[in-house]
């Protein structure tokens, strides 16, 4: 069978509706958080579903949230999240995090999602990818992410994206901060400039 061929495009006003209906046919993605968990608004009991729809929205309107889309044709089947630091300061582990922390990433990866139906075909790598990609042209850096080990922890708690599939795309181990999760590292050289 024919490995299927995906396309990834950057989270903007263009793509904000085929993000909006993945995101809609899977209710609201983890209880409606709309990928806003890692935004400095964060999601929680005072918050629904449909002002973290307007909050995401406002945040892509003003250029604050990245994604990496992967798109099937017309329809979005899952993203990955990044950002800087400080357009994605909430991470799980914190403490864990701060207490070896002796260097701040230029970017960081936090949310990976793939839609219902598309999960075990090769998304998640296409949308972590993309997201490197899109990172070199934003200029590069050191990015890191928070992935789990996929063989302890169920496929429903790995919005971090699993650690093998990090470290397939080049990722280093820098330190464990949970039961399962880990500080990846990638040094993400800056895309090439057309004419240079």
């Amino acid at each position: 069978m024919a490995e299927p061929t995906y396309t990834v495009k950057p989270l903007d006003q263009s793509t904000w509706p085929a993000f909006a209906a993945l995101v809609e046919r899977n209710n609201g993605v983890f209880g409606g958080c709309w990928c806003m968990g890692f935004h400095a608004e964060g999601v929680g009991k005072d918050t629904t579903a449909a002002q973290n729809c307007e909050r995401k929205h406002e945040r892509v309107r003003a250029g604050t949230a990245h994604a990496a889309l992967v798109f099937d044709g017309d329809d979005c089947l899952g993203w990955c999240q990044f950002g800087t630091p400080d357009e994605l300061p909430r991470i799980k582990s914190r403490a864990a995090y701060e207490k070896g922390r002796t260097a701040s990433p230029d970017w960081r990866i936090a949310c990976c999602y793939v839609g219902k139906g598309h999960r075990r075909r090769g998304v998640a790598t296409a949308a972590l990818a993309g997201a490197v990609d899109l990172i070199a042209g934003l200029g590069g850096g050191t990015v890191e992410g928070y992935p789990e080990d996929a063989g302890l922890v169920p496929a429903g708690f790995l919005f971090n994206g699993a650690l093998s599939t990090y470290e397939q795309l080049g990722f280093v181990r820098d330190r464990k901060i949970g039961k399962h999760r880990w500080v990846v590292t990638r040094a993400v050289a800056p895309a090439a400039q057309d004419g240079v």
